[in-house]
Formats: C-alpha cells, sequence, structure tokens
C-alpha cells in the first residue's frame, strides 16, 4: 500500500486512467466542476482541446474514435454542459462510435438541494449509452475509466457515460474543509446531528483512497460469427450468378484493419457498394466498386451480403433486396442484421472479420474486371460487373451533362468536378449539410480507407466542425476539407475561432444556395409554400475571418479553380480557411425525400 501525496486528486485518478488508455487528447468546454481533470490531463502530456460548444466536444471525440477504432474523450461540465451533448451522444450511439464522455456533477451531499447545475442527469443521458456510471467514491474513479474503455468497445460499440460529481474530484483536504465549514459550529441538536452526518459522509466518499492501484487495461476481444454461417454465405456466394455487396460503417469499426479489409473484397471479385465510413475503402477507382443505381443493381442481384448494413431507410427498409435472392448480413447487432427483413444467413460478429474470413476461405476472383487483375473469367459474374459498370458510365454521362448547365452563380455539380480535380491525395473528407453534401456523395471520390466522414443513420447537421477537428488531430498531415451546407455551416461556424486557436488548418467549402434546399425542394412542391426554408447570402467568410481564419468569397465558376488552389495553399500553411461559393439553384436531386 502506497500513501499518495497530499495534493493528490481525484482528478488524477481519471487523468492516470485515461494516460494508461492511450488518450491523447481530451476535447472539452470548461467548467468548474471538470476543471481538476483537465489540469491533471494536460499535467500528463493529454493535450486539452477547448471548443466553443460541448456538442463540438462529443463530436470531435467522435470522429476520434472512427478513425482510430479507439475509444475518443470528451469532458463536459455538470448540467447544461451535459444536457448540449445530447444530439451529439444519440449520434455517436446510432453510428456506433465508442466514445466515452465524461460529465461533471454537483457535490455528492448536495444534489437534489438546489446545487448549481444540479439536475438528476441519469435520465436525461441513459438512453443514449451503453452504460451510464455514476460514482460515489474517489477510489471508483479509476476503475470507472477502467471499465468505460471496456464496455465502449465491446460488442457493438457505443458511447459511455461518466458522472463525476464534482467533490470528489478535489484534493481530501480542501473537501474535508469545505466539509467542515458547511456543518458550521452550532451547538443545536440539529447542528451537531448535521456534523455527524457529513462527517459520515465524507468518511464514504474518501474510504479506500489511500489504496493506490494501477489502471487495468484489458483487451477487448471482437465477436466473430460462427462457422456455420461462414460455411453458408461461401456456398450461396459461389451458386450466384449475380452476387452483390454493400458495406457499411460498421466494417470499419477496426480501423487499424482497413488495409486487410480492402484486399479481402478485392480478392472476393465480388461488385461492392461502399456507404457512410467505408467510403473510399477501394480507393478512388476500383473496379469492383459500383457508385450509382444501387437500388437497381439490389432488385436484380441473386445474392445480397449486408456487411454492416441494417435494412433501414437507406434500403428501403429492406424492400430493395428482392424476396428470391439469399440475403446475408454480417453485423456485430443480432438486432440490426434483422431489422425489417429476416436474413438467410445471418453472421453475427465483426462484419469487416467476417468478410476477411470469407477471402482466406474462398477460391481466387472469378471474374476479370480489369487487365491488371488475374482471374479466371466466368461468363455469367463478367456480365453480371460489365452490367452494372455500363451504368455507372452512363449516369457518369448524365451527371457531366448536367454539370453544364450555367446559370449567374456556380453550378454545385461543377464545383465537385473541380473539388476533385485540386484536393490531394491526402484529402479527408468531412460531410456536413443536406443538398449540397449529397450532390458531394456522387460526384467527390474518396481518395482511401477511412477519408469520408458523415453523421451515419440519425442524419444529424452540426457534425463539420467537431469531426473536421478531430480528424485533423488524429490524422495530421492529411488536408482536411468540410463539405457545408450553408444550413449546416450555420452551428460550427463559431469553431473557426477554435480551428484558429488550436492551429488546425481545415479548408471550409460552403455551398451557400441562401435556403434549406433539401428540404424546400420538396416542401414547395407539395405544400406550396417556402415557410422557415429561406435563408441569406450571408458572409460565411467574413465571419471566419472575424475569428481570425481566411474567408474567401466565390460567385462565378471562373473564380473556382483559384479559390481552391489559394484555400490548399493556405491550409498548408497553417491556416485555417472557408470558402463561401455562392451557388445556383439545381434540380440535381429532385424527389429525395426521406422517410
Amino acid at each position: 500500500m502506497n500513501t499518495p501525496s497530499p495534493t493528490r486528486h481525484g482528478g488524477d485518478r481519471v487523468a492516470e486512467a485515461l494516460q494508461a488508455h492511450g488518450v491523447r487528447r481530451v476535447f472539452t468546454l470548461c467548467g468548474g466542476h471538470i476543471s481538476p481533470i483537465l489540469s491533471a490531463s494536460r499535467a500528463r502530456g493529454i493535450r486539452i482541446v477547448d471548443v466553443r460548444d460541448e456538442a463540438t466536444a462529443v463530436f470531435a471525440a467522435d470522429a476520434t474514435a472512427r478513425l482510430s477504432g479507439l475509444p475518443g474523450v470528451a469532458a463536459v461540465t455538470a448540467g447544461p454542459g451535459i444536457s448540449n451533448t445530447i444530439t451529439a451522444l444519440k449520434n455517436a450511439q446510432l453510428a456506433q462510435s465508442p466514445v466515452i464522455l465524461i460529465g461533471g456533477a454537483a457535490p455528492t451531499a448536495l444534489q437534489g438541494r438546489g446545487a448549481l447545475q444540479d439536475i438528476d442527469q441519469r435520465p436525461l443521458v441513459a438512453p443514449h449509452v451503453k452504460l451510464f456510471k455514476k460514482i460515489r467514491r474517489v477510489c471508483d474513479l479509476g476503475p470507472a475509466v477502467d471499465e468505460a474503455f471496456e464496455v465502449a468497445q465491446a460488442g457493438v460499440p457505443g458511447p459511455v457515460f461518466i458522472e463525476c460529481p464534482v467533490d470528489l474530484l478535489y484534493d481530501e483536504a480542501s473537501i474535508r474543509q469545505w466539509y467542515a465549514d458547511a456543518a458550521g459550529q452550532g451547538t443545536s441538536i440539529a447542528d451537531r446531528l448535521l456534523r455527524v452526518y457529513l462527517n459520515h459522509h465524507v468518511k464514504k466518499m474518501f474510504q479506500g483512497s489511500n489504496d493506490v492501484t494501477a489502471p487495468q487495461v484489458r483487451a477487448v476481444v471482437p465477436p466473430r460469427a460462427g462457422a456455420a454461417s461462414l460455411q453458408a454465405a461461401l456456398a450461396a456466394l459461389a451458386r450466384a450468378e449475380r452476387p452483390l455487396m454493400v458495406i457499411g460503417s460498421q466494417a470499419l469499426v477496426m480501423a487499424a484493419e482497413a488495409v486487410h479489409l480492402a484486399e479481402a473484397v478485392a480478392k472476393l471479385g465480388i461488385p461492392v457498394y461502399l456507404s457512410g465510413m467505408a467510403r473510399g475503402l477501394l480507393g478512388r477507382d476500383h473496379p469492383l466498386q459500383m457508385r450509382h443505381q444501387r437500388r437497381q443493381a439490389l432488385r436484380e442481384a441473386d445474392c445480397v451480403l449486408l456487411a454492416g448494413v441494417p435494412c433501414d431507410f437507406r434500403l428501403d427498409y429492406g424492400k430493395h433486396v428482392r424476396r428470391s435472392a439469399t440475403l446475408i448480413a454480417a453485423n456485430r447487432s443480432a438486432k440490426d442484421a434483422r431489422l425489417n427483413r429476416k436474413p438467410d444467413i445471418a453472421a453475427i460478429g465483426d462484419a469487416g472479420l467476417f468478410l476477411q474470413s470469407l477471402a482466406q476461405a474462398s477460391k481466387p476472383v472469378r471474374a476479370k474486371v480489369s487487365p491488371s487483375v488475374r482471374a479466371e473469367p466466368v461468363e455469367a459474374l463478367t456480365s453480371w460487373i460489365a452490367t452494372l459498370r455500363g451504368r455507372d458510365a452512363k449516369r457518369e454521362l448524365e451527371i457531366s451533362q448536367q454539370a453544364k448547365a450555367s446559370g449567374d452563380y456556380v453550378n454545385p455539380i461543377t464545383l465537385f468536378r473541380a473539388l476533385e480535380q485540386e484536393a490531394g491525395d491526402n484529402a479527408l473528407l468531412v460531410a456536413d449539410g443536406g443538398d449540397f453534401v449529397a450532390t458531394a456523395s456522387y460526384v467527390l471520390h474518396p481518395r482511401a480507407p477511412l477519408t469520408w466522414l458523415d453523421p451515419g443513420a440519425f442524419g444529424t447537421l452540426g457534425v463539420g466542425a467537431g469531426f473536421a477537428l478531430g480528424a485533423a488531430l488524429e490524422r495530421p498531415g492529411s488536408e482536411v476539407w468540410i463539405i457545408f451546407g450553408d444550413g449546416a455551416c450555420g452551428y460550427g461556424l463559431v469553431e473557426f475561432d477554435t480551428f484558429v486557436r488550436h492551429g488546425i488548418p481545415v479548408i471550409a467549402l460552403v455551398g451557400n444556395d441562401a435556403g434549406w434546399t433539401q428540404i424546400a425542394r420538396e416542401q414547395v412542391k407539395m405544400l406550396h409554400d417556402d415557410v422557415a426554408t429561406v435563408l441569406a447570402r450571408t458572409n460565411y467568410n467574413e465571419v471566419a475571418a472575424g475569428f481570425g481564419a481566411e474567408g474567401i468569397l466565390v460567385k462565378t465558376m471562373a473564380e473556382v479553380p483559384a479559390a481552391l488552389a489559394r484555400a490548399r495553399a493556405l491550409a498548408h500553411s497553417g491556416r485555417p480557411v472557408l470558402v463561401n461559393v455562392w451557388l445556383d439553384k439545381t434540380e440535381f436531386r429532385e424527389g429525395s425525400l426521406s422517410m
């Protein structure tokens, strides 16, 4: 048993555990309830990245988790600090991101008595996390962090919340003095009973706190699908003449395995659509990757493998896959694997590892998809791939024709074509918006695995600044672009202050069409009313400049190439920049309303 120094406090215990788990940064917005955690973390070399909105802190931790495969960490103060994170926390839950949120709380003896920022935080937070851990003793702070890291990564990943009351975080001498002062010197029976109660309360709080135990870093073993489902899937794919894969974010939970996953997909030789975090898995232009007409392809396929993809609204609740097809669902979540559509083969386990196992057990690629790929041609599969690639080529020609349309300002398709040419090979794309971002998804080609970040199934606006912050710090040297709709831009614009203060050279590309276009397009057509969908051609570039970043205004297509090149040069020199592009209205995504 070792006796800690008198100045050691609860914040040190939290910081020591974070350090032991390899945490390199904590995202936060300061508050007295959590100050000891921030100070102790910085003293141990953990970078404290303070932002202007608590939601941004959680979004940044989410991005860190997605790109590293390890939990990202945010710390916020009690009450409104925690309530401000709920949207970001829910987004992480639905995106299955392992995020750890450390929240402050009122002193243990004053909870429920009207203390500053005191609310019952459990019913507010618990529905959105895998574990709500309420700490009552100082000695439990470190073990709670250990448990949080294990729970966040186990099975279906997700967020965990640790509630740390402020009187557990400061040093014991100060807290004992605080409680002694609160007890007073009165001699009445009530005063004496209060002193007895508070002395007993403090004793319980610090019970066992002199016992120093090392943080417990436990390896989390990823779940694997059973051998029976693997063999059944192999047999189904071997029989198929028109097999198809759809790979989603969950297949990239183990971020370190991304390269091996890409190799496995190439070896399988099956045409594939990539969504969410899987975008870019095969690079910019792999012959097996299809980009357009996914619905038609799913309806024609005779065997469909969904890897980390549920049958939710994005697949029309399973109706995109025809009933006669063999449906294989590889998913860590048994619920998601069976959502809206019962699969013929359910492979419950990590989807990325399942694809790797399939590739290891399968025969070599059966169809020639390009002269550079060595394979034994099988007529049916070769014809199937050629059909899908032909549709892609036809759709690309249609998009090229739509890119030729000109107006008073900038055609968004043409803008993204220019960005596709200008952005570096190390570009990392963060998507935050509606119509503008959806258009980008048709045109932009992520360069490599884990170079595309979007909110996920929750469809949350406002992720851009936080995602970009986390991405830039997790992937130093990357050229980080935020694709901002002008509506979404409003949520995170203040974080240009954060980018400037912390030297984060992101590039924000704002598609400014002065409206909530994705909503307006269908609303006006159906209701003949544009109520609440109209914005202004706001000078977002001037706002960014006001925070010390660089702002660039673009109104015509002729200005686009120079503006994008200048933005890249500024970012490479270390300056954050916002490019405000005035867009023409477009009907490119007519009929895109989702239910």
